[in-house]
């Protein structure tokens, strides 16, 4: 239900269906940063582990949803895609690069904290913590990549579909040449 909800306010603003698809895959890097955070940290998966999963969520999703956002806006100024894709990476490095850091250290001492009304508290940490850091590694590299490979489809299908529709619209084809 969260996945759903998030790519319904992901392709309202962005006024596409598919761009959201290259914002939330990131989102299963961001679990599996979380399941390694946990055997990193000797903690067993559990409730509020999954609560944190989901939360990480929202959190990978803003990082690759500014940077699809930087893309989209360069673009609209006539700049090449491959040159948008590369500017836009270099531009939103270093603020995902922070934003994940000061995560993930900002969660640390909860990590480490012994007292028994934090302990439930602690797999959500570590879940969120190295799972932001996992996905926003993976994001400078994965979301520009789909970006370009999404622009690779939508060209090829654009091509494809004058030459489907004017033969559905009862065009005869010519013959071939022998």
């Amino acid at each position: 239900m969260a996945l759903f909800c998030i790519y319904a306010l992901l392709a309202i603003p962005l006024k596409s269906y598919s761009q959201p698809f290259i914002i939330m895959s990131v989102i299963p890097f961001g679990a599996v940063g979380a399941i390694f955070g946990h055997l990193i940290m000797g903690w067993d998966i559990v409730f509020f582990s999954i609560l944190g999963i989901v939360a990480l969520s929202g959190v990978v999703v803003n990082a690759s949803l500014v940077l699809v956002h930087s893309i989209n806006r360069i673009r609209g100024t006539g700049v090449p895609l491959e040159e948008a894709v590369k500017t836009a990476a270099v531009i939103r490095f270093r603020p995902i690069l922070l934003t994940s850091v000061t995560t993930f250290l900002g969660l640390v001492p909860l990590m480490f904290e012994p007292s028994v009304p934090a302990r439930p508290l602690v797999p959500m940490a570590i879940a969120l913590g190295y799972g932001v850091l996992f996905a926003s590694a993976v994001t400078l590299f994965l979301v520009p990549s789909g970006y370009v490979i999404l622009d690779d489809i939508t060209k090829l299908l654009r091509r494809r579909k004058p030459a489907a529709s004017r033969f559905a619209d009862g065009e005869q084809r010519a013959a071939p040449t022998p």
